[in-house]
């Protein structure tokens, strides 16, 4: 029973990954609202290392539909821009010579059910990883029985698998219905 308990460990651990990284990409689509997390993911060269955006400067939103950024260092500003538009976010970059101002424009209704689209993209890609895990946890509870694991003992480690799985799908359904809701909100 150890073993079971082991891979049952391994699985939600491997789920809550599918989760988080999932959440890492919700956040990174617009919701309407400005935020510093549509941000993340942007990289610049600093010295001529790579460094996230969010660690060579401050980036605020001083109201709904603007983002500010404003970096450590006045030189960084053309390679902030740059990035910003090599990013490929459909923002044009405002240098004021001191920051670089975002100005998201109202999103059109068209745009909102795109978006609401790509979310559930997101979560499909979640689904899919969890029952991988849950498939991954299955072959190998399988495998414990040449090892000497009675097969009642593997049933229901399976059943507790699916139970698991159940779980996860579930919260990432919550995921998608929250950010459906802030995206279609006006």
């Amino acid at each position: 029973m150890e073993e079971i308990d082991m891979l049952l460990e391994m699985a939600e651990d491997g789920m809550g990954k599918a989760l988080r990284y999932t959440a890492s990409e919700l956040r990174k689509i617009r919701a309407g609202k400005a935020s510093p997390a549509m941000l993340d993911g942007i990289v610049i060269e600093y010295y001529g290392v790579p460094t996230p955006l969010n660690q060579a400067s401050s980036i605020t939103t001083p109201d709904a539909r603007t983002i500010s950024i404003r970096p450590f260092e006045k030189s960084l500003l053309q390679e902030i821009e740059r990035a910003i538009i090599n990013a490929n976010l459909g923002l044009a970059p405002t240098n004021d010579g001191e920051f670089i101002r975002l100005n998201l424009p109202p999103m059109t209704e068209e745009r909102r059910m795109q978006l609401a689209k790509q979310a559930k993209g997101e979560i499909e890609t979640a689904r899919i990883n969890i029952r991988k895990v849950r498939q991954e946890t299955n072959d190998e509870l399988k495998k414990l029985k040449n090892d000497g694991v009675s097969e009642d003992a593997i049933k229901i480690g399976e059943e507790r698998v699916q139970k698991l799985t159940d779980a996860f799908v579930e919260k990432a359904e919550k995921m998608y219905e929250e950010k459906e809701k802030d995206i279609m909100s006006v």
